[in-house]
């Protein structure tokens, strides 16, 4: 998204055996241990040691409660912590908290247990309700030095601050040592079921240095009376676009193999679970250049046969999408594309035996006649798989011009195709565009949004690297990943796009900084099944999004404008225009507790 320039990336091409002893990460850091860890790592050495004098007061071993808003810093004392853990949750909504250790003597090997969470009846939560794992730090950079935004290359990252920074959230591992004068976090997160009474429950989290207790904290969650839908039923159009060539690269397995599948599953299952709607298909060769450390090759097969037509296999787009709908995300398959950032097509030629490719443009007589071929065999394919009402033809930031172009002879092949665009507004083609994200900042006219609507078109917002804020890179703050479907909300569109769920970077659990843009920008969850704080906090803002419509259908259905008065009141607050990282925070902490009072 807002790349204008596409480049080769040397290191995917760098020999395996360079990696042999030990990983390096995209900034050409050596990582100390192998390559591509998935169980037990090491984080990168902090480039910001602690100040003595800052723990100077510290005697002992200190532990307590923070927030989900925080990120907390490797080296420094943290502040503003809590003895007890209050949380408050519909059935079926996922809701977390941070525990919080600093020691000036460091611990050895940190343990933690979570006891069953009771009422007074003596229910309780299931265990698998829970899932807990410790924050661990990745190194991250800034913004670029002009302080307006992310784009651009880096090719040297000595000129930008790079520091650890919270945010892996490491479920694997099951115990630490923690460093003198550190910082360990612990993030737990409770997914309550559909099904459980409404009332207090109650338990602990204690934390153990080789087996002795450190501290005993309480934690309460209050389930009310109110049910959130289960995520694969909620209205939010979340568009998170995967990227299962980098899970290929960073196991070392073979593409399209069992045991690329086995290694995309919990993942893939992960983003079902936050609601994702739809399947990022590649039907040509690198749809947006070389922009990923891991691009995108295609999953259709083109031949050019030796009497001049067209053949195409979709035995890979077919492992694919069965794959991703058996993983639960099943409602939309979004196809790149026709126009793709490089206007360079790759085929093989069956008179010469050899890959080929051609470089045309939409409207020119041999883009309209490979693409014709194509579009008609697609869409004979996607009728027999039972898909094409689901299939969209998707393209990303590109001229109106080109679109028009590619609309038309996408409606001369087959007048049903689904077409949809990420990128700027445009009235002249925006009735052609089943699914239309537009750039953070711009609006959808009041008449033409509720027009969509009724439609069933869907009109969502995205950010990229553009925006300073709000925006989820490793280094922005955690509330901004919520705030944006607040405003989403606010604003009544159907939902939000991201263009980089997991395209990761060389050594992404231990260096989330690349070769463009800042860091954490191409993805957002890690190798290992591994959340993010800034995942965790995006699926706190959608949630959110879906309690705001299911209020207001209860509203309206009851005549009760005050209710949609006091929606409205809570989300005015929530505006496109940037707000610091602590007014940022309040207005989303308030929100939160509003909603769970209606």
């Amino acid at each position: 998204m807002k790349r204008t320039t596409t480049f080769l990336m040397l290191a995917a091409a760098w020999p395996i055996a360079m990696w042999a002893q030990q990983g390096v990460t995209q900034c050409g850091t050596p990582t100390g241990q192998a390559p591509f860890p998935t169980g037990t790592y090491l984080e990168l050495p902090n480039p910001q040691p602690p100040t003595p004098s800052q723990w100077a007061k510290l005697k002992e071993t200190q532990v307590a409660w923070g927030s989900s808003n925080e990120r907390y810093g490797q080296t420094t004392v943290p502040t503003q912590l809590t003895n007890r853990a209050q949380l408050t949750a519909w059935r079926g909504e996922k809701v977390h908290t941070q525990a919080v250790l600093y020691t000036p003597v460091g611990v050895e090997k940190l343990t933690y247990t979570l006891s069953p969470l009771t009422n007074a009846k003596g229910e309780a939560l299931p265990t698998e309700a829970f899932e807990t794992g410790f924050v661990r730090y990745v190194m991250t950079d800034e913004l670029n030095k002009d302080g307006k935004g992310g784009c651009g290359y880096r090719p040297d990252h000595s000129i930008y601050d790079s520091t650890l920074v919270a945010d892996p959230i490491d479920h694997s591992t099951l115990q630490l040592q923690v460093k003198p004068m550190n910082t360990q976090a612990i993030w737990v997160s409770c997914t309550v079921p559909a099904n459980t009474s409404a009332g207090k429950y109650k338990g602990t989290l204690t934390l153990k240095n080789e087996g002795q207790t450190l501290r005993t904290l309480p934690l309460e969650i209050e389930v009310l009376n109110r049910t959130l839908p289960a995520p694969a039923e909620w209205a939010y159009h979340l568009d998170l676009w995967q990227n299962p060539f980098a899970v290929a690269r960073y196991y070392q397995v073979p593409l399209w193999s069992k045991e690329h599948f086995d290694a995309m599953r919990p993942t893939m299952e992960r983003l079902a679970a936050a609601g994702q709607k739809i399947i990022t298909a590649s039907i040509m060769h690198k749809p947006w250049g070389g922009q990923t450390h891991d691009y995108f090759e295609t999953m259709v097969s083109w031949t050019k046969k030796a009497d001049g037509t067209w053949a195409f296999d979709y035995t890979v787009f077919d492992q694919w999408i069965s794959f991703m709908m058996k993983a639960g995300i099943d409602q939309q398959i979004n196809c790149y594309s026709m126009i793709p950032w490089k206007l360079s097509f790759k085929y093989f030629d069956q008179a010469t035996n050899s890959m080929k490719s051609i470089d045309t443009a939409p409207g020119k007589p041999e883009y309209n006649e490979m693409w014709t071929a194509m579009l008609a065999s697609f869409s004979k394919h996607l009728r027999e798989k039972g898909w094409f009402d689901k299939a969209v033809i998707a393209m990303d930031e590109r001229p109106m011009e080109a679109m028009q172009k590619v609309i038309s002879l996408i409606r001369q092949v087959d007048p049903e195709f689904k077409i949809a665009l990420a990128g700027n507004y445009h009235g002249e083609i925006e009735k052609d565009l089943y699914d239309y994200s537009i750039a953070w900042g711009q609006t959808y006219p009041a008449d033409v949004l509720k027009r969509r609507q009724a439609a069933g078109q869907r009109s969502t917002y995205y950010t990229c690297c553009t925006e300073v804020w709000p925006n989820m890179f490793t280094f922005s703050q955690p509330a901004e990943a919520a705030y944006i479907s607040l405003f989403v909300a606010k604003d009544n569109v159907d939902g939000y796009l991201r263009w980089a769920f997991n395209s990761w970077p060389l050594e992404p659990l231990l260096d989330s900084r690349f070769s463009a843009w800042a860091a954490g920008d191409t993805y957002l969850v890690y190798p290992g099944n591994r959340s993010s704080i800034r995942f965790e906090k995006l699926i706190e803002g959608i949630q959110a999004y879906e309690k705001v419509r299911v209020l207001k259908a209860e509203f309206e259905a009851n005549g009760n404008t005050r209710g949609t008065k006091k929606i409205e009141a809570l989300l005015a607050p929530f505006k496109g225009s940037f707000a610091p990282a602590d007014v940022t925070k309040q207005r989303v902490e308030r929100a939160m507790k509003e909603l769970n009072t209606l």
